[in-house]
């Protein structure tokens, strides 16, 4: 952690900015002690480099302006997918930015929020599929318990501004955490929706050994993409494919 960062730690917890439901960042830095092992060195080390202490600044800058920020625990995703028991990535942009939505994980909502559009567009594609009907709840934690780390290419953002955090250095972060998965030794499927996951296979491509993970490409979920071609999402088949591959390397499937 950077020297001063906490001390200059924003609490919007008493004040008439705190948010209703807690969705929203209140602080910087969170509380890293649910951080994995694996990942606790790498979310260290990036805070305290210069990506990370200017990234640190920004975020303390937008949280003294007032600006609401989703969402309040920008790295749940590891703290709910050790880096060891890695096996699917699926790759998304960056945190819904209307209230109530972004919890942590890329295109998950919490339980009793609706289900936002690139997310039924996901459980669409999982029926077509693997014939798994949609579900009613849109909160993706039960895949992230399984070992699919659902994470964002950008951890933060403000809020109704899609976007609005890239540039800010968590790109940085991701390519590292990218990178560690795939220098693991276990055979990972990666799911790149969109163009900014798809970024990331260069990085993946420049791992030695690399070869063994299996990389899908196709286009974000969203409605404005999902049927575009020529890597159009819907269709794309990925969801089979990863059973397919668990099969092949002799490992569970994951219950989707």
């Amino acid at each position: 952690m950077p020297i001063g960062v906490a001390q200059q730690s924003l609490d919007l917890g008493d004040s008439p900015l705190a948010p209703l439901g807690g969705d929203r960042l209140a602080h910087w830095p969170p509380d890293l002690s649910a951080l994995d092992a694996g990942w606790g060195p790498l979310v260290q080390g990036f805070l305290g480099s210069e990506s990370g202490r200017a990234l640190s600044s920004r975020l303390l800058q937008a949280l003294s302006a007032g600006q609401t920020i989703y969402p309040a625990e920008p790295f749940k995703a590891l703290s709910l997918t050790p880096l060891d028991q890695v096996r699917v990535v699926i790759l998304g942009q960056d945190p819904y930015h209307g209230p109530g939505q972004a919890h942590g994980l890329a295109f998950s909502v919490a339980p009793g929020v609706r289900i936002p559009p690139s997310l039924r567009n996901i459980f669409k594609e999982l029926q077509q599929s693997l014939g798994v009907p949609p579900s009613a709840d849109g909160s993706l934690v039960r895949w992230a318990q399984q070992g699919v780390l659902l994470l964002n290419t950008c951890l933060t953002v403000e809020a109704g501004q899609a976007g609005s955090h890239a540039g800010w250095g968590w790109e940085v972060l991701t390519d590292a955490l990218t990178t560690a998965v795939a220098q693991s030794p276990r055979p990972v499927v990666f799911m790149l929706w969109g163009a900014h996951a798809q970024a990331k296979k260069k990085i993946l491509d420049a791992v030695p050994g690399s070869s063994k993970h299996l990389i899908l490409q196709a286009n974000h979920p969203s409605p404005l993409s999902a049927m575009r071609q020529p890597l159009p999402f819907i269709g794309c088949g990925h969801f089979a494919s990863a059973q397919l591959f668990a099969a092949q390397i002799g490992r569970n499937a994951i219950a989707w």
